[in-house]
């Protein structure tokens, strides 16, 4: 236990909460001044992601850190404990949201900013932050009430009956989940006597075949399930997430989803693997079926933002065929005689590696190129004055720009080569076919496809075909000028719409084309998961 002074580079463990706190606190007490407001959002959202960037530093050379609050020693203390997926998640987290950020500066009225966007915006990152952060189960509780309370106030926004309705699903739904995680907790600590997860990781490993270590997994993985929209708890995605404005159902979609498959692969597989070998089954099911149920919802929409939900349903599924290759596993094997030969948990080892590394590089894609096709959606519904396929065209001969970069994000969340879709799936169609779940590659594999058709038509409809005749006529006239009203985001004519765009454009092209150095953190995280040695230690031997 290190009891003298602390580095200045070990508060990068607690910093993003920290900024997210006293810039949303400080935007919360000048509501009133909204045209001051973005001056001081931007500023606190690019100094969150510089410290979560110079976090990620730490973490990929140095290994993983671990802070405990109030001077207690693990167990006992609250620990900030961050490992490379982590990071990972965390950094990806502050480049969204400063996209969106930047993007709300024109597209979030003065009124909505006096109403509290920007501090319910810090509120939540700062809770998905902490969820990314946190080595204590319960806070790890404790920080998904936290982002729920901001995603509350930024659903809520503009108080239309449609928003209401929407999140009262929302709200109702979740509101279950957090009890049923809360539960789960509860039960957890009467079995183990401790909320860190180090400590759980370490005592769990001693009671591998304890049937409540099975029931608390089961529950764990029903509450996860439900906050990530993954079949069949996911009825609340597309009846809510097309209500809010679009900047805030780009940061619902590309965030408040992942920290539920985020706490699926921290708890399952880090905290309690036999358990999760046992689940493994019951994954792939809801993997695949979440899968398809996705691509074929948005192949039934005639709404830009409701097929847009059912991308994201899709995306969940995807990311969950990835935790569900088994981590011990018997595979065939050929000898030099051309016999068949049983190989016992050494082959498995890498099959599990490449699935959870390919998991975790479509969840970071995912994150990116949700958040971007909302924001893009966005811009294309305010230049049609409607966000119902059959009333939008002609974007690609007035906006050239916009519809290029709309096409880069479709093709990505389609998992086309070169963009960064492509690459997760060829290393979870890899891992699956290792594990023995061929049913499972060829859904993968079916459902980009459906998903590539889906995209076709949206840019067809919304971007290719001339603008139907209708919707040209009106446009122009009163009713048409009423509709346009209606949407809160800012045409391609101004800057600070197509900055986002471009800069998560960039990601999504460079991840595919150049996708070494994703590859390599991803598999680094994967291992560490696997593998919780370093995690231990860090909190056991390093703590500060």
């Amino acid at each position: 236990m290190v009891t003298g002074p602390v580095a200045g580079s070990d508060y990068l463990i607690v910093l993003p909460v920290v900024i997210c706190f006293i810039f949303g606190a400080a935007l919360l007490m000048m509501r009133k001044r909204t045209n001051r407001q973005p001056w001081i959002a931007i500023p606190g959202l690019v100094l969150l992601f510089a410290v979560d960037l110079a976090l990620l530093a730490k973490v990929a050379t140095e290994g993983t850190q671990t802070m405990m609050m109030g001077g207690w020693k693990p167990p006992f203390g609250i620990a900030f404990t961050v490992d490379l997926m982590g990071a990972l998640f965390v950094t990806v987290t502050g480049f969204v949201a400063l996209a969106c950020g930047i993007y709300a500066v024109a597209s979030i009225s003065p009124t909505e900013r006096r109403y509290g966007f920007y501090p319910f915006l810090f509120l939540m990152i700062g809770g998905v932050s902490g969820a990314f952060l946190t080595g204590d189960i319960f806070n790890l509780y404790v920080w998904l009430e936290v982002l729920l309370i901001g995603s509350f106030g930024l659903l809520i926004l503009g108080s239309e009956h449609e928003q209401l309705d929407g999140a009262t699903k929302y709200c109702f739904l979740n509101l279950v989940g957090t009890t049923l995680f809360l539960i789960t907790t509860a039960y957890l600590y009467g079995v183990f006597g401790t909320l860190n997860m180090a400590d759980i990781a370490a005592k769990a490993a001693t009671m591998e075949g304890d049937s409540a270590v099975t029931i608390i997994a089961v529950m764990y993985l029903v509450a996860f399930a439900l906050k990530a929209a993954a079949f069949p708890l996911n009825a609340w995605l597309p009846a809510s997430y097309h209500t809010p404005r679009f900047v805030v159902s780009a940061l619902f979609a590309g965030l408040l989803t992942k920290v539920g498959v985020y706490g699926i692969m921290r708890v399952l597989m880090m905290l309690f693997p036999p358990e999760h070998q046992v689940l493994v089954p019951l994954i792939a099911w809801i993997a695949g079926l979440t899968m398809l149920l996705g691509a074929l919802g948005a192949l039934a929409q005639t709404d830009l933002r409701r097929l847009l939900n059912y991308m994201v349903i899709a995306g969940i599924g995807t990311i969950l065929a990835g935790l569900a290759v088994p981590q011990v596993a018997s595979v065939m094997v050929a000898q030099a005689d051309g016999e068949a030969a049983m190989l016992a948990t050494a082959a498995a080892i890498p099959a599990a590696q490449t699935g959870l590394a390919g998991a975790i590089y479509y969840a970071l894609h995912s994150i990116v190129v949700m958040t971007a096709l909302f924001l893009a959606a966005g811009v294309a519904a305010r230049l049609n004055g409607s966000s119902s396929l059959a009333e939008m065209g002609g974007l690609w001969r007035r906006y050239p720009l916009l519809a290029a970069l709309m096409l880069v994000f479709l093709f990505g969340v389609s998992g086309l080569p070169p963009f960064s879709g492509f690459w997760p799936k060829v290393a979870l169609v890899r891992a699956t076919i290792l594990a023995d779940l061929p049913w499972l590659a060829a859904t993968i594999l079916v459902s980009g496809f459906l998903l590539t058709i889906a995209s076709a038509r949206v840019f067809a409809l919304a971007f290719w075909r001339p603008l139907p005749a209708m919707s040209a006529a009106g446009s122009d006239g009163e009713a048409g000028q009423i509709e346009r009203e209606q949407f809160q985001a800012p045409g391609p004519d101004k800057p600070l719409s197509l900055i986002p765009l471009l800069a998560l454009a960039a990601f999504v092209v460079a991840a595919g084309v150049w996708p070494e150095w994703l590859a390599q953190l991803t598999s680094a995280a994967a291992a560490g998961v696997l593998d919780p040695a370093a995690y231990l230690q860090s909190v056991f031997g390093g703590a500060s």
